[in-house]
């Protein structure tokens, strides 16, 4: 016979859901020609380079 589904009470529904927004930081990678930190697979903000091509003009 089908039993219908218990109350869950708003602290459990919500300690449940409090870890789903957790995330890690961002790794970090040295850049290949200026040597700065940055994350990868994006381009370099100090030096505007992508695998050692400059990509976008930086002043």
């Amino acid at each position: 016979m089908a039993v219908p589904k218990g109350r869950v009470s708003k602290s459990k529904r919500d300690k449940r859901k409090a870890q789903s927004w957790k995330i890690a930081t961002p790794s970090l990678v040295k850049c290949s020609k200026c040597g700065e930190l940055m994350v990868p697979h994006q381009v370099c903000k100090a030096c505007g380079a992508y695998n050692k091509k400059t990509i976008i003009k930086v002043d």
